[in-house]
């Protein structure tokens, strides 16, 4: 244990993207395709998901891997975060290694009749605190793509990020399979009370620490609803990482629910979660 947590004064914005998330001259480019999946792990559902990579790759060597939830918005390199492109910025700079990313949608129900619409399935997959989704990824995902592609199997080089309900479900994946994934960047992650997540600060708290590097991203004008107040939330669990001496950084800004702020601080992020 280390010294009293101290509350961070929030960073103020605006929080432009920066040259690392814009295509520089003479950094080769990785390509991106689209696929679908029907999982086992959820039955019925289905998802469209992403897999980037990156220019370097040549299957010599199995490369790093880092999965997104709520893959279609990380992946779209002219959207609000452009991961693709941040990637391929440090891969080239060797801020990050050689790393194919896999960006999964959430599961859907497809309508049984026309005249209905898809069920979405992304709160019980990405708010349930038990091992699922993790299982998804390693006994699905994982070997799906790495049909395709050398992945490792190497927990150290094995990330995940999400934002909001996918930013808990990044955290629930590691803290259940510390064997699997020991890297957690979390945008406005959903530490509250909406499938029992406000726990994790005091089971952070009360259990001996897992070999898990995290970053967390919160503002202090994110929600605060009947399932719990967003910032404080993510204080609260900042705040155990650091009581029980975990490798975590906290980045706390003044904004608010969406990936303004993780998406302008995604390089050095990222930077910091693989040194």
């Amino acid at each position: 244990m280390t010294d009293r947590f101290v509350i961070p004064a929030p960073t103020p914005g605006p929080y432009p993207l920066g040259s690392a998330s814009q295509p520089q001259p003479g950094v080769p480019q990785g390509a991106v395709t689209r696929h679908e999946w029907r999982s086992e792990i959820f039955p019925g559902t289905v998802r469209d998901y992403f897999v980037y990579v990156p220019a370097q790759y040549s299957g010599d060597e199995a490369a790093a891997v880092m999965v997104f939830q709520d893959g279609a918005r990380y992946a779209d390199v002219a959207g609000s975060v452009r991961t693709p492109i941040v990637f391929d910025n440090l891969i080239h700079q060797g801020k990050m290694p050689v790393t194919i990313a896999i960006f999964i949608d959430p599961g859907i129900f497809p309508p049984t009749r026309p005249d209905r619409e898809p069920v979405r399935n992304r709160s019980f997959e990405y708010d349930t605190l038990s091992d699922q989704y993790a299982r998804f990824l390693l006994e699905e995902m994982l070997p799906g793509v790495g049909a395709d592609y050398r992945l490792t199997d190497d927990p150290e080089r094995r990330a995940i990020c999400g934002m909001s309900s996918g930013g808990i479900c990044a955290w629930t994946v590691a803290w259940q399979r510390p064997d699997a994934f020991r890297k957690v960047l979390s945008h406005v992650g959903s530490f509250t009370d909406i499938r029992g997540g406000h726990v994790y600060p005091f089971l952070v708290r009360q259990s001996e620490p897992k070999p898990i590097r995290v970053f967390l991203q919160a503002g202090a004008n994110d929600l605060d609803r009947p399932a719990g107040d967003w910032p404080l939330a993510n204080l609260q669990m900042a705040a155990a990482l650091h009581f029980a001496g975990y490798d975590y950084r906290l980045e706390f800004g003044d904004g608010a629910h969406n990936f303004e702020h993780g998406a302008s601080i995604l390089p050095e992020s990222l930077a910091w979660l693989w040194r």
